[in-house]
C-alpha cells in the first residue's frame, strides 16, 4: 500500500495558523460621526442612540471616530465661529481634547456623552462635573485646552470635515464604512451589522434585517477569509 503523502500535515496546520491572522480577521467597522457639541440633534443622537452600542455590544465591532466642528467656520486668519457661539467652540475643543488624551472611545465617549446629556438639559456650562462623573484627569484636558491644542485639532476637525465627498448637508453627519447615511442615521445599528463580516454580537439580533433589499445585495455573497481558509484546509486534507 502506497504510503500517504506527507505534505498535508505541514499545510493544514499552515492554513489554520492562517485563520488566526489579523488579515484573516474580521475588520471591525469604521463609524466617524461628525457633529457639534450644542446640536440639540447632535446631543440627542450621541445620548439616546450612539450611547447604544456600548451597552449591546455593538462597540466590539466598531472603530468609532468622533469629529466634533459640525457646521463651524474658520476665517482665513485662522479663526474659527460655531453655529451656536462661543460655548460651543470651547465645548468642541474640549472634547477634541478628551479624544486626543485618551483615543479609545471606551474610555472618551463617557465624558462627551456627559457633555452632551448635560447640553440636552441646557446645562452645558457644569460640564467640569463630567471629570468627577467619568474618572477622567481634568489637568491634561485643561492644560491641552489652554495650551491652543484643542483649537489646532478643532481646526484638523475643520480640514476633516470640510473635505466631506459627498459634503455633509446637516449633523450629525454619520458614516459607515465611507457611507454616509444622510437622513437614516438613527438606523446606523442595523448599516453596522449588515456591514460587519464576522460573528454578529447579540445587539445586531434583528437589526440587520432593517436595511433594504439592496443595501444586502450590494455586499455579494462574499465569505469570511477564516471561512475559505478552512473550507481549503478540509479540501486538501480530503484529497490527500
Amino acid at each position: 500500500m502506497a504510503s500517504r503523502p506527507l505534505l498535508p500535515q505541514f499545510l493544514i496546520p499552515f492554513l489554520a495558523l492562517l485563520c488566526l491572522a489579523p488579515s484573516c480577521a474580521a475588520r471591525r467597522v469604521s463609524v466617524s460621526v461628525y457633529y457639534e457639541a450644542l446640536c440639540p440633534f447632535c446631543s440627542g443622537y450621541v445620548v439616546n442612540d450612539l450611547a447604544r452600542i456600548f451597552q449591546n455590544g455593538l462597540s466590539s465591532i466598531v472603530d468609532l471616530r468622533l469629529v466634533p466642528f459640525g457646521n463651524g467656520r474658520v476665517s482665513p486668519d485662522g479663526s474659527m465661529t460655531c453655529q451656536h457661539g462661543e460655548d460651543e467652540c470651547r465645548l468642541n475643543a474640549i472634547e477634541a481634547c478628551v479624544i486626543r488624551l485618551w483615543p479609545d472611545a471606551e474610555h472618551h465617549f463617557p465624558f462627551i456623552y456627559c457633555i452632551e446629556h448635560l447640553a440636552l438639559t441646557q446645562k452645558w456650562r457644569a460640564w467640569e462635573s463630567c471629570f468627577h462623573e467619568t474618572g477622567l484627569a481634568s489637568q491634561p484636558v485643561i492644560d491641552c485646552y489652554n495650551s491652543g491644542s484643542g483649537i489646532q485639532l478643532e481646526l484638523q476637525n475643520a480640514a476633516e470635515t470640510f473635505a466631506l465627498q459627498p459634503p455633509n448637508q446637516f449633523v450629525p453627519w454619520v458614516v459607515v464604512n465611507g457611507r454616509p447615511l444622510g437622513d437614516d442615521y438613527t438606523n446606523f445599528e442595523a448599516y453596522i451589522c449588515s456591514a460587519y463580516d464576522g460573528e454578529l454580537p447579540v445587539g445586531c439580533r434583528g437589526k440587520h434585517l432593517a436595511i433594504t433589499q439592496h443595501t444586502k445585495a450590494s455586499r455579494g455573497d462574499k465569505r469570511n477569509p477564516r471561512e475559505l481558509a478552512i473550507v481549503l484546509a478540509l479540501c486538501i486534507a480530503l484529497w490527500f
